[in-house]
């Protein structure tokens, strides 16, 4: 004989049969199908209020969401979502609540749901995380302290012609200082720009770059042209080590935002990207929220440096206990009846001499050390990082 098989329902009909039989009470019918006291009051309940469909199971969604996403706020949140389809839910919630402070706009979580479901969403590939490092460089501590520059790969318009970004930023602030369309990595334009930097906000008292040109050299120092003028306006010219992006992370971090925002090798031509680079830098520095800036954009914690540009710097002066000389037309410097090739970026130029061991003369050029002179050996030995 088959075994009878019951359901949760059948077993609720029976139970009201029992109950309506007289006798069982409550206590006993709990007992009799393994159910609290409380339980068997409800059913009864339902039963009594709404006959046999109250022993259905009813829906558990609330009758009520207070905090329940309106219409108008998911229309108003996939607006901003579709005015930068790169920006994620963080920067979509903080670009709303800076623009409409007084409505009570849905956690980040809870806009990125909305976002997924409107297909809005793209998956991200999961990357490797870098380990910190400690940087050997100036502090970060004020706007101004250290800039950074570097160019982001080059690509090609549609009129075939090559572009090379420019881009320099403070550090401390994140703000975007300059991104311009080069043709080319060259001394003359990369110096131009720059010199527009300089006249509009001011110096910094550093600036961090690669050891690519036109920025570093393979000679004495890493010195290039462009570096040694920034030596001669005041600023400490730092290098990150090679194979080492890491060391310029937060520039590194705003080329990856960028590329995915303004840089098209389907413009027709470089003044079309330009406008695209100029649109960049204002919605990055006054739209675009920060997450290490408490989610505010750079512009909120920038100001212009308080140390102005000079179309002509001075020569380097040193300081009593240098040893001061010339570098002549080959690179030259004349020590002691001899001759320490330096190198001919800076022919017509003064460097110091200063002795810091038994034999060993540190060069300088300015305030900044380039290399070493041993008088033991008669050899110059390049200091290739600062």
């Amino acid at each position: 004989m088959p075994w009878i098989k019951t359901t949760p329902m059948d077993q609720k009909k029976q139970l009201i049969v029992d109950w309506q039989s007289g006798y069982f009470s409550t206590t006993d019918l709990s007992r009799r199908y393994g159910i609290s006291r409380k339980t068997a009051y409800k059913w009864i309940d339902r039963y009594e209020e709404m006959g046999i469909d109250g022993l259905k199971e009813q829906s558990r969604r609330p009758k009520h969401s207070p905090n329940q996403t309106t219409d108008d706020l998911i229309d108003m949140i996939v607006e901003e979502k579709l005015k930068n389809r790169n920006r994620g839910p963080k920067k979509v919630y903080n670009q709303l609540k800076n623009q409409y402070p007084d409505i009570d706009w849905p956690a980040p979580s809870t806009i990125g749901e909305w976002l997924k479901k409107q297909g809005l969403v793209k998956e991200r590939k999961r990357r490797l995380r870098v380990p910190p490092y400690t940087e050997p460089f100036q502090s970060c501590q004020k706007p101004n302290a250290v800039w950074s520059a570097d160019f982001k790969g080059q690509f090609t318009t549609l009129d075939d012609k090559v572009c090379y970004p420019l881009t320099i930023s403070d550090n401390y602030s994140r703000y975007l200082l300059k991104c311009h369309g080069l043709p080319g990595p060259r001394y003359e334009l990369t110096k131009k720009v720059f010199t527009a930097a300089f006249r509009q906000y001011g110096l910094p008292d550093a600036v961090r770059v690669d050891n690519g040109t036109p920025f570093a050299s393979r000679g004495i120092g890493g010195l290039s042209r462009l570096s040694i003028w920034w030596i001669q306006l005041g600023i400490v010219a730092e290098r990150i080590d090679k194979g080492c992006p890491q060391q310029n992370g937060r520039h590194e971090r705003m080329h990856r935002t960028l590329k995915a925002e303004a840089i098209d090798s389907k413009v027709t031509h470089m003044k079309e990207q330009q406008k695209r680079f100029d649109w960049f830098c204002f919605d990055y520095n006054h739209n675009r929220p920060h997450e290490s800036l408490n989610q505010e954009p750079p512009a909120k914690h920038y100001q212009k440096s308080n140390r102005i540009y000079i179309e002509k710097p001075s020569r380097p002066e040193y300081d009593y206990g240098f040893i001061v000389r010339r570098v002549c037309s080959g690179g030259d410097i004349k020590l002691y009846g001899r001759r320490y090739y330096l190198t001919e970026l800076l022919f017509g130029q003064d460097v110091g001499l200063k002795e810091t061991a038994d034999g060993l003369l540190t060069i300088y050029y300015s305030f900044q050390p380039i290399g070493t002179i041993n008088l033991k050996t008669n050899k110059v030995i390049k200091l290739q990082k600062v």
